[in-house]
């Protein structure tokens, strides 16, 4: 893996990271659904004309519609959902660590419901993951972690770990930003009820600060992110780029400490290099004896989406 490519995922791993902090401020100013709403709408604006300018066509496979839709539903409305709405009650690092989960319940479940083979080092990392978790919410629960937010949290990232199982061994597209943009207009689409029904009536606390992390979460996580994901995966391919998801618990927590003056104790420290350990141990389990010797093929992204 060269030094372009090493950029290329650590920029991925801290953008990703940095949205919980962002989301933080958000749903601590408006209610967390209806900014999702609009979110979802601006990004799916900026995505949707974009992809026609770069080429693209709207009239998609059967696969790629089912993409669209499986994606929108568990990623964005469920995913999303439950996490933004937890974080009224959890710290943005909190919401964070659960989320960088997913590559373990992933693993996990791969073994669970389809008999997947785990090697030594991927059970290592199972259990080194959920170790560091933890131990990161047992310390916090003695200083009064919300198990209500927690509950939120795993459920979303249950949603988000179903789906990226549903769509491993599809194709890639060549309508890719194309399929991201119609899956915020899904994800916008599907959360104007619930919205409509648990925000309404709730004020906004306008400032400067909320509209630019409400800004940054279109731009950088949810635009830049993917955009950095599929360059990365074209280039070092889909396995070897999923490794740096072992680096958004460290981001995460260290980004919400330093901008949002969230806990940032030793066990959250040494639970975060915990659970980054694992992860990286599950990913590189992944490795094929052979790999880097064929030129990386496109396959589903961790993160929800494909190339």
């Amino acid at each position: 893996m060269d030094s372009k490519a090493i950029l290329m995922g650590v920029g991925f791993a801290v953008l990703w990271a940095s949205a919980f902090t962002a989301t933080r401020v958000i749903v601590t100013a408006a209610p967390p659904l209806t900014a999702l709403v609009i979110r979802f709408g601006l990004a799916a604006a900026v995505a949707i004309p974009l992809a026609r300018a770069m080429g693209q066509d709207w009239r998609l496979t059967r696969g790629e519609w089912r993409t669209v839709v499986l994606f929108g539903l568990c990623q964005n409305a469920l995913y999303l959902g439950f996490s933004w709405v937890a974080m009224q009650y959890v710290e943005a690092s909190v919401s964070a660590i659960i989320a960088s989960m997913m590559p373990l319940a992933v693993a996990f479940l791969g073994w669970l419901l389809y008999a997947e083979r785990l090697r030594p080092i991927a059970v290592a990392g199972l259990v080194a993951g959920v170790l560091g978790v933890g131990l990161i919410m047992g310390v916090r629960l003695q200083h009064g972690l919300d198990l209500w937010g927690v509950a939120l949290c795993l459920i979303g990232m249950v949603a988000l770990t179903f789906a990226t199982l549903a769509a491993r061994g599809a194709g890639g597209s060549r309508n890719m930003m194309m399929i991201v943009g119609l899956q915020m207009a899904v994800g916008s689409v599907a959360l104007l009820v619930p919205a409509a029904l648990m925000d309404w009536g709730r004020p906004v606390e306008w400032s400067v600060g909320l509209v630019g992390a409400f800004a940054y979460t279109v731009l950088a996580p949810g635009i830049g992110a993917t955009w950095l994901w599929f360059r990365l995966v074209n280039r070092v391919g889909a396995v070897r780029a999923a490794a740096f998801h072992f680096l958004s618990p460290i981001f995460g927590v260290g980004i919400a400490a330093a901008l949002l003056g969230e806990r940032f104790g030793v066990s959250d420290v040494v639970g975060a290099l915990i659970v980054a350990a694992g992860i990286l141990a599950v990913q590189m389990a992944k490795l094929p004896p052979t790999a880097g010797a064929h030129p990386p093929r496109p396959v589903p992204s961790p993160a929800g989406q494909q190339d």
